[in-house]
């Protein structure tokens, strides 16, 4: 159970939500106009698409379903545990997520359609980064199971138990971020088209070096 939550979690849960939130607003903005950051609707498309559509339409699909799956797959090779735990080489992953936006970035402005399987990567190795945080499931780039629990606490509350104020601060967190993520990335899109994919691109340089910073100086903190 989440009963005492470090600041830096507060802002690492945050800020990757933005990130997410950010390059799924962008890409249902540009990129085909479906999302990225997580994989239901794709799948739903792509199983709609098998009869209905051309078959290069449903191999593409089928690429940015396999693109998370290779991005979760890195995630998973590089830090070898889904739980999160400080002084793990996190700011490994981050900075080969920026590398894959910036690559997004210029194959999208170059009218590729191969933007779409490195965003859908990128997306995917940052969800499987940290994926349990003290035994709960913890998703930085989609919010169903976010919002459901979320919910679930909600019903539990009015029932009269007591609820994790330390799971809902954390919870709460992801949602606003991945929201105002969403808000941000449209705002950008709208002004600079997908070079609104330097902000993300950007901010997991900058975690990534804060993070290894905090490590750094903070040699007795777990």
């Amino acid at each position: 159970m989440i009963t005492r939550l470090p600041r830096w979690v507060e802002y690492g849960a945050f800020l990757l939500a933005f990130i997410a939130g950010t390059i799924n607003a962008i890409g249902l903005l540009g990129i085909d106009h479906q999302s990225v950051s997580h994989l239901s609707g794709t799948a739903t498309l792509f199983g709609t698409k098998l009869l209905t559509s051309p078959l290069s339409k449903s191999l593409h699909l089928a690429g940015v379903i396999a693109s998370f799956f290779i991005g979760s797959a890195i995630s998973g090779f590089v830090l070898k545990s889904s739980s999160l735990k400080l002084k793990r080489h996190y700011e490994i992953p981050l900075l080969l997520e920026a590398l894959l936006i910036f690559i997004t970035l210029y194959l999208l402005t170059t009218d590729s359609g191969y933007g779409d399987f490195t965003a859908s990567m990128a997306c995917g190795l940052q969800n499987a980064m940290v994926t349990t945080y003290s035994g709960a499931v913890v998703r930085t780039t989609h919010l169903t199971g976010i919002i459901t629990d979320l919910g679930l606490m909600f019903g539990h509350y009015l029932r009269g138990e007591s609820i994790n104020k330390r799971k809902l601060i954390l919870f709460s967190l992801i949602s606003l971020g991945f929201i105002f993520g969403g808000t941000v990335g449209a705002l950008l899109f709208n002004a600079i088209l997908f070079h609104a994919l330097l902000l993300p691109g950007v901010l997991c340089v900058l975690i990534a070096l804060c993070y290894r910073y905090y490590v750094k100086t903070h040699p007795d903190i777990e």
